[in-house]
């Protein structure tokens, strides 16, 4: 196997990059533009590995793309480059059209092409384009996302994403490309970097600041621990069936508040200095058009391809905590340099737009 990995710098791509290399005898080329979330230093552990490359690329440079093709000859492509962040949409959406939809679209036609002229020659290849569960938009109390669920993106970033997976569809039914799509439920895990919910208030509290709960902190979302995703992923990608969605989910709704009252407490007991820290809990103004629940239904993937989550959402989260705890090095130069958890998308929105 010759896999290439778009954004396999960032925080789910390095975890795949890490799993493939001890897992599995594939060769991995990770193709990322190095952007401000992509962390070398999240490759590091398998850095040495003579089945382990780096390319910088941006996905939306046709050239740049088709030649890697070209070059590496994939037997498989996992598709995980993407700007992620909500908040950054809202103030700043540009970047996610451009790499989510465009740097798609050139990935499709890219392997495309690169079918046409007969490749690859050792077997199949397969494209797995791994996506999220916010463009099913938000859930009421009851009931669940599945494969078929309808599509209603909420933020620049879901909507971005959205578009992608219908990219990815079109291109299997028009073209017959071998495309499978995948859906997860929100990550997190060790190497995660620190503008999302759980490092962010693990690190705050580490550090004795204010924690920031958006709204009431009531909103729902189902955890899924990042290694129990890539598992996922290598399952979907070699066994999963063409032009089929999966959705992945750790089966862990929380609300906000509970996620983060889930911190503190670990923390109380792993590091009792600064205790209790829920007295740092800081209530502030909610993000526009936040998603009231997520909730996934993994029965597809679970039925047909035998995958289960070994990590609960308390067993999970303790190891993030642990690691954040014995890895400062690793985060201390981006809280100091990259983002020092300021608020982002802080924007006006005029109702009567």
């Amino acid at each position: 196997m010759r896999i290439i990995v778009t954004g396999g710098a960032g925080f789910i791509g390095s975890a795949l990059v890490r799993h493939l290399i001890r897992h599995t005898d594939a060769n991995v080329v990770v193709a990322d533009k190095l952007t401000y979330a992509a962390n070398l230093n999240s490759l590091a552990p398998v850095a040495n590995s003579p089945r382990y490359r780096l390319e910088k690329i941006d996905i939306v440079d046709r050239d740049r793309v088709r030649r890697l093709f070209a070059d590496v000859r994939p037997t498989h492509v996992m598709h995980l480059a993407a700007e992620t962040h909500v908040d950054r949409s809202i103030s700043g959406s540009e970047a996610f059209m451009a790499t989510n939809i465009m740097g798609t679209y050139e990935l499709l036609e890219a392997s495309r092409a690169y079918l046409s002229e007969g490749a690859p020659e050792t077997g199949d290849f397969r494209f797995l384009h791994v996506s999220t569960d916010e463009v099913y938009g938000s859930l009421g109390e009851e009931g669940l996302f599945t494969e078929e669920t309808a599509y209603d993106p909420s933020s620049p970033y879901s909507a971005a994403k959205a578009a992608s997976d219908h990219l990815a569809k079109a291109w299997h039914r028009t073209y017959g490309l071998p495309v499978i799509i995948s859906n997860c439920s929100n990550n997190y895990g060790p190497y995660h970097f620190p503008e999302k919910l759980i490092p962010l208030i693990i690190l705050n509290a580490m550090e004795g600041k204010a924690l920031p709960v958006y709204g009431d902190g009531a909103n729902v979302r189902d955890w899924l621990y990042v290694d129990d995703h890539v598992r996922a992923l290598y399952k979907i990608l070699t066994r999963g069936r063409l032009g089929e969605t999966y959705n992945v989910g750790g089966r862990n709704e929380r609300t906000n508040l509970e996620v983060v009252h889930a911190i503190c407490d670990t923390l109380d007991a792993l590091r009792p200095a600064g205790a209790p820290h829920r007295q740092l809990i800081e209530f502030v103004t909610d993000r526009p058009g936040h998603d009231k629940r997520y909730a996934i239904d993994a029965n597809k993937l679970e039925s047909e391809l035998g995958w289960q989550a070994e990590e609960t959402f308390d067993t999970g989260l303790r190891k993030t905590i642990e690691w954040y705890l014995a890895n400062e090095d690793w985060w201390r130069p981006l809280r100091e340099g990259v983002y020092r958890g300021e608020r982002l998308g802080l924007v006006k929105v005029d109702a009567g737009a």
